[in-house]
Formats: C-alpha cells, structure tokens, sequence
C-alpha cells in the first residue's frame, strides 16, 4: 500500500486542507475540532467518526475481554485493521465508479430478503435483533449495498477470470484419493465394534457385553458380504477413529501387522472381506481394495467428488487472484493513513 504522493498530490492536499477548515467551526470565538481524517484514498477521504463507527462493536468487545495493561495496544491494533478494511471497500467503491458499476435497490431488497430468510426469523423479528447489535435497519441496507457492489466488481474482474480445467481436477484427485500399491502392500478398509468404554482388556469384558459387541460385529459383517457399502457401513456402525474415513486405513505391509490382523487378511484377493477377529479392544474384520503390486487403489470414485474438488480448487484459485488484484489497486491507488 503505497503512502507516497503522486503527481496529483497537490490537490489531494487541498481538499485535505478544505476538508479540515471545513469541519473546523468557530464556536464562541473559538474553533472546535469536529471531526478529523485519519486516511486520504486518492480523491476520498476517511475520517475519525467512520472509523469510529465502523468498528463500534468490534472496540466494545475488545474492551470487556481484553485487560486493562494491553487495552490500548490491542484496540490500536483493531483500529489499524478496521481502517483497512474501510480503504479496501473505499477502493473498491471507485473501481465500480470507474466502470459505471451501480447497485439499484430492488437488488438490495432481493439481499436484505435473502438474508431474513436464511435468518429463518420474522422481519420484526430480525430487526430486533440488529437493534441489539447496534445497528439500524438502513445501516444494514448499507453494508449489504457495499458488500452487493463488491461483489459485482469483482465478479467483473477476478471471479470471471478464474478457470478450473477438468486437468487440473485430475491432477488434484490423483493425488489425494488414489493410493498405488508397492511392495506386496496390503490396502484396506476396516470396522470395528469396541467394548463398552471404560473396560480396556478381555478379562474385564462380562460375557453380555461380549456377546452383544460379537452380535453387532456378525451382524454388519453379514451385511458387508451381501454386498452393502463397505465405507458407509463403517462410518455408520464402526467405533474406531477410522469410521469418520469410511474405514479406510491405508496401505499395510504384512510385517506391520498384529499376527491376529496378518491372519486374517494374508490369503485375502481384492475386494474380499475378512473374517472377524479379536481385540484387545473388541471385534474387527478387513476389506482388501488390493494387494497388487503397482495397482492403483482408487479411495473414492473421481465422479463423486468431482465437483467439490473443483469448488476447493476455484475457491483456492478465486482467494489468490483476489489478493493479487487488490495488491495491485492499492500499489495504483494515493493511499496516505494520518
């Protein structure tokens, strides 16, 4: 953000001039500082009361929660982010200018609406409750036009510029939901069906605890091998760490396994399912996706998370162009903070 002058500095410095003398009144023979600029935005001017009723709420939070020794750095700290905040809506204000951009009323209603439904409360309701933050009905209309304007300039010059090819989504896939296989691997999906929490060995295990955690491990083994989702049936019933995975705990070499678990899965081919076994913690049985040397295990199917990984990707890409365009706005821009 650049703080030095340009060749028009000298107009930017009387209007800085005008702007003081003007809200410098005589008072009784004297003058009253009214208000005061803390930053110049080319042309444009921000002063002390936005400042101060931009971040109104931020600074009263801050003040109940912050102690007393670091209340004035901290809030000086809050006001250096609020003004920046302001000159980057400022600059984004004159960019829409600049290209005739406007935002009409009707399109501020079709927000305001949108809003008070995803509220799911009744307007008098909804506006309670921004009376109780602080803020009037029409000051919200306010920031929602601004945040409308935003969002139309740059919709125009980044989010439209923004592509996601089929390549790149390829590539992204590739690397986080396939595995390949190497070195006699062994890869794997898993459910588990644990002790009652709190008896931690099999010694301890009464025998109706251990009969209904072998019941419930029959039970979606049965299911498994008639042919139900193995990934949803362990994030429904398994209680290991790896349910939230569907049940997949990636790659094993033989070696690294308990001889229970190597027992259980050695002979196994591709897509076959163990029987179960003990644990110190309860009953398990294994799915084989491959073994194969070379194979690529595919975790999830490219077309079921296809477009969430265009959506990580455009808002990756989306965040990145936008920093860059507003770098450069602010680099072209007449910014001086006072």
């Amino acid at each position: 953000m650049k703080q030095v002058a340009h060749a028009s500095i000298p107009a930017r410095f009387f209007l800085l001039i005008l702007f003081i003398f003007i809200v410098s009144t005589p008072h009784n023979g004297a003058a009253e500082l009214v208000d005061r600029v803390v930053a110049v935005v080319n042309d444009d001017v921000i002063t002390l009361s936005e400042l101060e009723k931009e971040g109104e709420r931020f600074y009263r939070d801050i003040s109940a929660k912050t102690p007393a020794t670091s209340l004035a750095e901290t809030l000086q700290q809050a006001r250096e982010h609020v003004l920046d905040r302001i000159i980057e809506r400022r600059l984004i204000a004159q960019k829409a200018k600049a290209g005739n951009i406007s935002v009409a009323d009707a399109e501020v209603d079709a927000a305001f609406e949108q809003m008070l439904d995803q509220s799911r409360l009744s307007k008098p309701e909804f506006l309670a409750r921004l009376k109780a933050e602080g803020l009037t009905e029409t000051a919200y209309r306010e920031n929602l036009r601004d945040q409308v304007l935003q969002s139309k300039v740059v919709n125009a010059d980044v989010r439209s510029k923004v592509v996601i090819t089929d390549e790149e989504i390829l590539d992204y896939y590739d690397s986080r939901y396939t595995t390949q296989v190497s070195g006699g691997g062994f890869y794997l999906l898993q459910i588990g069906i644990s002790w009652p929490k709190g008896q931690d060995a099999p010694s301890e295990i009464g025998e109706a605890d251990r009969n209904k955690a072998r019941k419930e491990a029959e039970k979606v083994l049965e299911m498994a091998r008639d042919g139900e989702d193995f990934k949803a049936l362990a994030r429904k019933y398994s209680s290991l760490p790896s349910a939230a995975d569907g049940g997949d705990i990636g790659l094993f070499q033989l070696e690294e396994m308990a001889p229970s678990m190597q027992q259980a899965v050695k002979d196994l081919k591709p897509d076959e399912i163990s029987d179960i076994i003990e644990t110190p913690e309860g009953y398990q049985f294994f799915k084989l996706l491959n073994n194969e040397d070379g194979t690529i295990v595919v975790k999830t199917p490219l077309e079921q998370v296809k477009e969430e990984i265009r959506s990580s990707l455009y808002e990756q890409r989306l965040k990145k162009a936008y920093d860059e365009w507003l770098d450069n706005l602010q680099n072209e821009a007449y910014i001086q903070k006072l």
